[in-house]
C-alpha cells in the first residue's frame, strides 16, 4: 500500500475541522448570540460569510485546488477568532492556563494553515 504524503493528511485534518465548523456555524442558533456578543456590527452577516468562507476554503484545502488563496482566507479567520474570542480571556482572572486551553485548536489550526501555506504547490518541501 502507498502511503500518502504528509502534506495531504494535513490538507485533509485542516479541511475536516473548517468544514464542520462552517456547517455548525450555519445550522446552530448558538453561534448567532456568539457573534453578536462580540459587538461587531452586522453580526448574523458576518456568521454568514465567515461559515461560508470556512466551507469553502475547507473543501478546497482539502482537494489542494488554491491552496494559498484558501489558506490565506482562513488565517484571517482564525487570527480573528483568537483576538476577537480567546485573547479576552488573559485580560480576565482566568490567567494564561485557561487561555492556552480555550485556544488550543485555534492555534494549532494556525500552524496547520501556515505550513500549508508555506508548502503550497510551486514551492519546494523542507
Amino acid at each position: 500500500m502507498k502511503k500518502l504524503p504528509v502534506i495531504n493528511w494535513i490538507c485533509y485534518a485542516v479541511g475536516y475541522v473548517f468544514i464542520t465548523t462552517g456547517i455548525l456555524k450555519l445550522l446552530v442558533d448558538d453561534f448567532k448570540i456568539v457573534f453578536s456578543n462580540l459587538g461587531l456590527p452586522y453580526p448574523e452577516t458576518i456568521l454568514f460569510l465567515v461559515a461560508i468562507t470556512e466551507i469553502v476554503c475547507g473543501a478546497l484545502i482539502v482537494s489542494q485546488m488554491y491552496l494559498k488563496r484558501a489558506t490565506a482566507a482562513l488565517i484571517f479567520i482564525i487570527l480573528a477568532a483568537i483576538f476577537l474570542t480567546k485573547l479576552p480571556i488573559l485580560t480576565t482572572n482566568q490567567g494564561f492556563l485557561s487561555f492556552a486551553f480555550e485556544a488550543r485548536l485555534d492555534i494549532v489550526m494556525l500552524i496547520l494553515l501556515i505550513l500549508l501555506w508555506q508548502n503550497a504547490p510551486g514551492k519546494t518541501l523542507t
